[in-house]
């Protein structure tokens, strides 16, 4: 782990893997000191943010190093699924990458039990891991400028769902009409750290 300043209320430490990841933000989650407002979790860094008029950045920086990394499963039992029509522009393609063909792509895709490890990208936005390993293929060369709403897509480790229409470089595989972001919903994220997701062809 190396831990880097990032302004004057925040620390970001980068780890080798997700799972790394994963198990840091479980045992920082479990033990924040009073003054450690955030955390969040990337693919390969945890953002630490502190309020410096609470808790020390010596003592913040001490705290992350010293936490001992919890490697427990926290995937919870609930579980969401989504139908997607297995329309995406780039679904044969995906089949030719990894040898499936596109049907092969669908089962494998529908196949497995996913897990959100954490968000971003865009609010609603999930990154899914657990999946088949034969569906891990690059990112597209040249980015979508305009990837819509819905959008089920995957790039190296992940499969994600474009929560509204934005630019995108995921190889697009499907659609779905869930909603995964509505702020009036308590909580508004549809796709939240730890649920399961499973895929269903329609």
């Amino acid at each position: 782990m190396r831990i880097l300043p990032n302004g004057d209320a925040a620390f970001l430490a980068e780890f080798a893997s997700l799972d790394e990841v994963l198990a840091c933000l479980r045992a920082l989650d479990a033990s924040r000191p009073p003054g450690v407002v955030d955390l969040v979790a990337g693919a390969r860094t945890v953002l630490v943010r502190f309020e410096p008029e609470v808790v020390q950045a010596d003592t913040v920086r001490r705290w992350i190093g010293e936490t001992a990394p919890d490697g427990r499963d926290t995937v919870v039992s609930d579980e969401v699924v989504i139908d997607v029509r297995y329309d995406g522009p780039d679904l044969e393609e995906v089949g030719e990458r990894t040898g499936l063909g596109a049907e092969g792509v669908v089962a494998a895709h529908t196949g497995r039990t996913w897990s959100v490890a954490f968000g971003g990208f865009a609010p609603g936005f999930a990154y899914l891991t657990g999946g088949d390993d034969r569906l891990r293929v690059p990112r597209r060369d040249s980015p979508r400028t305009a990837v819509p709403a819905g959008a089920v897509g995957l790039a190296g480790e992940f499969s994600g769902i474009y929560p509204r229409q934005s630019p995108g470089g995921w190889q697009l595989i499907g659609t779905t009409d869930a909603e995964l972001w509505q702020p009036e919903r308590t909580p508004p994220a549809l796709l939240r750290p730890g649920l399961r997701v499973r895929f269903r062809a329609v």
